[in-house]
């Protein structure tokens, strides 16, 4: 068909990919590879397009998996773009397009193939596709080849780390960051967790390992630029309009036919049109980083990429590097704050938070002393409260964000000094002026409240106490609706904790009759909304005690729905932390009597201030300072590495998974 192949459905019957996935032999220096990589197209830019083309060209790659063992077609493949790869530095650095146009062009082939083969085979038998050595006589593969799979890895990293950023290297940039998560993507396709892989060894140890603070540092980088596509075309090898030149000429047919197919996502499509907004290469790079962060440790080697990810510093720091951590190096800690302040949309930039915040302390240190942090935290305030449209996993992060953060008593305390105007997001209620610690609370408690009517998850209930506990004690100058939303939640626990003594009670009743039904558990529940009241009157204690004379909104509400806490004061569970409460109450309702009726909201607040310098604090009971710690579960690798891949699987730019295929995790409906 050669150059007038003109649609998608006549690919299978090209002639050029009918000879690479054919019976016959070629030689990596055959002039067959010049007419194969000499095509040109605009790289498919979404999983549709790749969904088609994989479609259209299945029968070619399933012949080349039956018989690249006998051809080794593949290997001469990779080998055609191993030697292309040496110049491409070079190549960059003088604006020479040929030899990237056709490494790119050769990676993009290779990583189509790779992606068929590693969903239909084992890892031993993909190794096999990599050791084709020719029957007859010595080959030009050699021994060195017996590593092909290792040579590739490296090549891609070393692509990766040491290629400048250029809109003509952007492209094969590109395609080396998704080659290499493609190579990673076999665990795709197991229900449990790799924990033995082939690639994992070649990335973790050997010649790829002496790259893994480089790799980690630019995937961070490309990140944190954000580099936009370059306008398509710019990294094509494009024909001259007075005719072309000689090196366009050596296979112009090929060019201007075969492969215009590939033109799918092309200038003005949807796709396109989003892209543009996006940086394919930071999305794609921090998938990568992810992935390689996620990797599961070996009996003899920790993870070098998680550890490259824990240990390194601030370029402005000069501290010497621990001797220990041979990955470790420095980056812009200010750019890097930056670019995680405004990707949080994505549940992928989110995660990369939580991972840089839970495991490296020079972050985490960092993030707590900036002023600006309203910057961080604004943005994960908005993932909850938007709590119906987020995948659940990315709220979970989110929070657990919040906790770790509020872990910091200089944290807890700086954000009741931060103050805002105007959050056009939180629809409940107008907030012209509001701290950002009151904003927080309002947020937290709202998600509360929506697990208690939706999800009932009880680890997102304890998170939220949790933050809201290590707050407590630096709580200051509540604003007035966060104090009422204190108390609202008490109030719909108290009823709940009604309702279901209640319900307790009648099935109780029931059960005497008759012996055959099984009672509900409803001790269970009982035992559950008991631990959240607990919890929540140690907070509003924990406030009294610590801070009550910088709280006088919440002192008011308190009073208001007084008569919420009189069922508690005798309940066996909650009597020790009733009676601080208790005293306040008293204490400012006796002065409120004093003050005598009809007293105005203003009058009964003076009242109030002027109440919580008299009371005397000998008189409320110390406890012991309400703080919670995060701590990952036991291998957490069993919730991550599905969550990572899942998050590959739904956002990688330009790759599709057949569904139908998919072990790890199970797939959402539609």
């Amino acid at each position: 068909m050669g150059a007038n192949s003109s649609s998608i459905s006549e690919l299978p019957e090209n002639e050029y990919l009918q000879k690479l996935s054919g019976s016959e032999p070629i030689s990596e220096n055959d002039p067959f590879w010049n007419q194969l990589l000499s095509f040109s197209f605009t790289t498919p830019t979404n999983s549709a397009d790749l969904k088609l083309l994989e479609e259209a060209t299945i029968s070619v790659c399933k012949s080349l998996v039956e018989k690249n063992p006998r051809t080794g077609n593949l290997g001469s493949l990779i080998k055609v773009f191993l030697s292309r790869t040496k110049e491409l530095k070079i190549s960059a650095e003088c604006q020479n397009h040929l030899f990237i146009w056709q490494a790119h062009n050769a990676l993009f082939i290779i990583c189509c193939l790779l992606k068929v083969f590693i969903s239909r085979m084992s890892e031993e038998e993909l190794q096999l596709h990599f050791t084709y050595e020719e029957k007859a006589g010595p080959s030009s593969y050699g021994a060195e080849c017996e590593d092909l799979i290792e040579e590739l890895l490296c090549c891609l990293i070393q692509l990766i780390v040491e290629i400048p950023l250029l809109d003509i290297t952007y492209s094969i940039s590109l395609e080396a960051v998704t080659t290499l998560i493609v190579f990673l993507s076999c665990q795709l396709f197991h229900k449990e967790i790799l924990r033995e892989s082939i690639i994992h060894k070649y990335l973790m140890h050997g010649r790829c390992l002496a790259y893994t603070s480089r790799l980690v540092k630019t995937l961070l980088y490309n990140f944190i630029r954000q580099e936009r596509s370059p306008p398509p075309g710019t990294h094509v090898f494009q024909q001259q309009t007075d005719g072309g030149g000689l090196l366009y000429g050596i296979a112009s047919g090929v060019a201007t036919g075969l492969w215009t197919v590939f033109t799918l996502g092309g200038v003005g499509s949807k796709a396109s049109a989003q892209l543009e907004q996006c940086s394919p290469l930071a999305s794609q790079s921090l998938l990568l980083l992810l992935v390689l962060a996620n990797l599961t440790d070996t009996p003899d080697t920790p993870n070098p990429y998680r550890q490259a990810i824990m240990s390194f510093k601030n370029t402005q720091d000069n501290t010497a590097f621990s001797s220990s951590n041979p990955h470790a190096f420095q980056i812009n800690f200010n750019s890097l704050y930056t670019a995680l302040c405004e990707q949080q949309k994505s549940d992928q930039a989110t995660l990369l938070l939580y991972m840089l915040l839970h495991q490296n302390s020079n972050v985490r240190t960092y993030v707590l002393a900036r002023t600006d942090i309203e910057n961080l935290v604004l943005p994960i305030l908005e993932i909850l409260y938007h709590v119906e449209e987020r995948n659940s996993h990315h709220v979970y992060m989110a929070l657990i964000i919040l906790l770790i953060l509020t872990e910091d008593d200089g944290f807890n305390r700086s954000i009741h000094e931060v103050i805002l105007k105007n959050i056009t997001w939180y629809a409940e209620r107008v907030l012209t002026e509001i701290s950002l610690g009151s904003l927080l609370i309002l947020v937290v408690i709202r998600t509360i409240q929506y697990n208690m009517t939706r999800t009932r998850d009880k680890y997102l209930h304890t998170n939220c106490l949790a933050a809201l506990a290590n707050m407590s004690a630096q709580f200051r100058s509540l604003h007035q609706y966060a104090a009422q939303r204190i108390i609202s939640l008490f109030s719909l626990l108290s009823k709940k904790h009604n309702k279901v003594l209640e319900q307790a009670t009648q099935s109780l009743r029931g059960s005497l009759g008759s012996n055959d039904s099984p009672l509900p558990d409803y001790a269970q529940d009982l035992n559950v909304i008991e631990e959240v009241i607990r919890m929540m009157l140690e907070i509003i204690n924990s406030c009294l005690a610590n801070s009550l004379h910088h709280n006088p909104n919440l002192v008011y509400a308190l009073l208001y729905k007084r008569d919420l806490f009189e069922q508690f004061r005798t309940h066996p569970s909650f009597q020790d932390i009733m009676q601080n409460i208790d005293l306040v109450i008293s204490f400012f309702s006796s002065r409120l009597e004093q003050a005598g009726a009809e007293l105005s909201v203003e009058r009964v607040l003076e009242i109030i201030k002027q109440g919580a310098v008299a009371l005397p604090k000998d008189r409320l009971r110390k406890f012991p300072e309400l703080k919670f710690k995060y701590v990952e579960e036991e291998q957490p690798e069993e919730f991550f590495i599905p969550y990572v891949w899942s998050l590959v699987y739904n956002s990688a730019v330009a790759l599709y998974w057949n569904p139908r295929d998919i072990q790890l995790f199970t797939m959402d409906s539609g």
